[in-house]
C-alpha cells in the first residue's frame, strides 16, 4: 500500500537575497522544537516539521545545495530529486542576474515554483515591482493572472515563512506524492566525501526503505549499508522517502546524481560508461550540425554579453528568427551552472565581450558543450541564423526519413560485398535508395539490390532486424557508416 512523502524542495535565487538565511531559520525552529536540542549536520538537505495539518504530510525536505551548479549537476545525471522549487527574491531588488538564471534552471527542470519575495518588512520592499518584473520573464504570479503561488515573507525575523511553508504543502498535495515502502529502494547522490569515517554519500531517498546491512550499488560502485544518520546526527537503522541521510558503506567514491539500488549498474553516470580511450574531438558548430543526435526544432541559445545595451541589441535581432530559441540571456561572465544548463536544454552558449576562464572551458570540453565567444556583434548574428536555418534544413530532412541503419560488419560473398546491418529506424525495402553518411557527412548514394535475412532473400526489413545489403555501386563503404533511405 503506497503512503504519502514528504515533498522534496530546492531554493534557488540571486546571491544575498536570503536563500541562507531562510534554510536556517526553518533550521534554527525545528531545532528549538526539539527538546534534546542538538546541532544539524552539513549532509545537503534536511527534513523539517512543520506541525501544520490538513494536509497528507506535515513535513518538508529542503535540498540544502550550493546553488545553480549544484541544482543542474544532479538533473544532467538523471537525478529528478526535488519536487518544488522555491524562488526567492530580494523586495528591494526585484529581478538580478542570477534570479534570471534561476528562472531558467526552473524551467528546464518542469517542476512547479513558488516565489517567495524577501524583506518585505523594510520600507524599501516593492511586492507589486518584484511580480511587475517577473511576468517579463515569463512567471505569472497569482494576483496577476497566473498560477504561481506568491509569499512574502522576512527570512530574518521569520515573518510569512510559516504561510509560504502551507503553501509549499498546498503545492505538494496537488501532486500527490507517494512512495511504495514494499518496493526496491530508489536514492539520489547529492553530495559525496571523504573524512575520518571514510566514503561518505549524502542522499535522498525516493521510494521503497532502506536498512544498514542492505547491499547497494551506485553504478559500478558498490557497498554494504554500515550507518545511516539523519541531519541532526540520529544515527537509524531504517530510512524512508524522502529523508536526508548520509550513507557509510561505500567501497569507493560514487559520482553526485547516481541512483542507489539493490542492482547493480541500474544507473551509470556518464563518466562511468566507458573506460575505452576516445579519440579528441573538436567540438565546434560544424560538429554540433552534423551531429547524429536528433536535431531540435530550433537552435537553443544561452546567450551572456558584457552590458545590457549589447544584451538587448542582440536579443532584439535574434528574436525576429523563428528557429532560434533563447534559453537564458544575462550580463556577465559565463559560469559553470550556464554550461550545465546548456547540457540539459542542448543549447549553445553564446558569450559577447564576455570573459571564460580556463576552468569553465574545460567542463564544457568534457560535456561536449559549445561555448563561442565574439566581440563582433555582425559576426555572431551570421554565424548563428546560418546554423539555425542548416538546423531547419535538417530536421526537415530527417521528417522525410524512411529508414536507418548502421553497417556492422562487411563479407564478401560470390564476389558480392554484402554489408551486415541493424535497422535503428523505420524500414528498407528492396530499390530503396540511400545515402551513406560518415562522422556526419553524406559520403554518397546507392540502390539496394538485395536484401537477406539469415541467407534468405527478402523484399523488406524492418526496425531491430538484422540483415544482409547489397548495394550498388557498393562504394568504399565502411564498419560504422550510418545508412538512410529519405523519401
Amino acid at each position: 500500500m503506497k503512503k504519502a512523502r514528504p515533498p522534496i524542495v530546492a531554493i534557488l535565487g540571486h546571491v544575498d537575497h536570503g536563500k541562507t538565511t531562510l534554510l536556517d531559520f526553518i533550521r534554527s525552529s525545528r531545532i528549538a522544537a526539539k527538546e534534546h536540542g542538538g546541532i544539524t549536520q552539513r549532509i545537503g538537505g534536511y527534513t523539517a516539521k512543520t506541525g501544520i495539518k490538513g494536509y497528507s504530510t506535515d513535513e518538508i525536505t529542503f535540498i540544502d545545495t550550493p546553488g545553480h551548479e549544484a541544482f543542474s549537476r544532479l538533473r544532467l545525471r538523471g537525478a529528478n530529486v526535488a519536487d518544488i522549487a522555491i524562488l526567492i527574491i530580494d523586495g528591494k531588488d526585484s529581478i538580478m542576474p542570477q534570479t534570471i538564471e534561476s528562472i531558467s534552471h526552473i524551467k528546464q527542470a518542469n517542476i512547479p515554483c513558488v516565489v517567495a519575495i524577501n524583506k518585505t518588512d523594510l520600507p524599501e520592499a516593492k511586492p507589486e515591482k518584484v511580480k511587475n518584473d517577473l511576468l517579463r520573464h515569463g512567471i505569472q504570479v497569482e494576483d496577476k493572472g497566473g498560477n504561481v503561488p506568491v509569499a512574502l515573507i522576512s527570512a530574518k525575523t521569520g515573518k510569512g515563512v510559516k504561510e509560504l511553508i502551507e503553501t509549499i504543502l498546498l503545492v505538494a498535495e496537488d501532486k500527490k506524492l507517494q512512495y511504495d515502502p514494499k518496493a526496491p529502494f530508489e536514492a539520489y547522490i547529492i553530495e559525496t566525501k571523504k573524512d575520518k569515517r571514510g566514503i561518505v554519500a549524502s542522499a535522498i531517498i525516493k521510494n521503497g526503505t532502506l536498512h544498514v546491512g542492505d547491499q547497494i550499488f551506485a553504478g559500478q560502485v558498490k557497498g554494504k549499508v554500515k550507518s545511516l544518520v539523519n541531519d541532526l546526527g540520529e544515527h537509524l537503522q531504517v530510512v524512508v522517502p524522502s529523508l536526508a541521510f548520509e550513507l557509510l558503506g561505500f567501497e569507493d567514491q560514487p559520482a553526485v546524481g547516481s541512483l542507489i539500488t539493490s542492482t547493480e549498474g541500474t544507473f551509470v553516470v556518464p563518466e562511468e560508461k566507458t573506460k575505452k580511450k576516445e579519440e579528441p574531438v573538436s567540438f565546434n558548430m560544424k560538429t554540433f550540425y552534423n551531429s547524429q543526435v536528433e536535431p531540435q526544432k530550433k537552435l537553443a541559445l544561452i546567450l551572456k554579453a558584457d552590458s545590457q545595451g549589447s544584451l538587448e541589441a542582440i536579443d532584439a535581432i535574434l528574436a525576429e528568427d523563428p528557429n532560434i530559441e533563447i534559453v537564458l540571456k544575462a550580463v556577465g561572465s559565463v559560469y559553470k551552472s550556464d554550461i550545465f544548463l546548456a547540457k540539459v536544454s542542448k543549447a549553445i552558449v553564446i558569450g559577447f565581450n564576455t570573459q571564460i576562464e580556463q576552468d569553465v572551458k574545460d567542463i564544457a570540453k568534457q560535456e561536449k558543450v559549445i561555448v563561442k565567444s565574439y566581440s563582433i556583434i555582425y559576426e555572431l548574428l551570421d554565424e548563428l541564423e546560418e546554423v539555425a536555418s542548416l538546423l531547419q534544413e535538417k530536421e526537415q530532412h530527417e521528417k522525410n526519413l524512411k529508414g536507418e541503419a548502421k553497417i556492422l560488419a562487411l563479407f564478401s560473398i560470390e564476389g558480392e560485398k554484402v554489408f551486415g546491418s541493424k535497422l535503428s529506424k523505420g524500414k528498407f525495402q528492396l530499390g530503396d535508395e540511400l545515402e551513406i553518411h560518415r562522422s556526419g557527412n553524406i559520403i554518397g548514394k546507392s540502390k539496394i539490390v538485395s536484401l537477406q535475412i539469415r541467407a534468405k532473400r527478402v523484399e523488406e526489413v524492418k526496425k531491430e532486424q538484422e540483415c544482409g545489403i547489397i548495394l550498388s555501386p557498393a562504394l568504399d563503404i565502411r564498419v560504422g557508416d550510418v545508412i538512410k533511405c529519405i523519401l
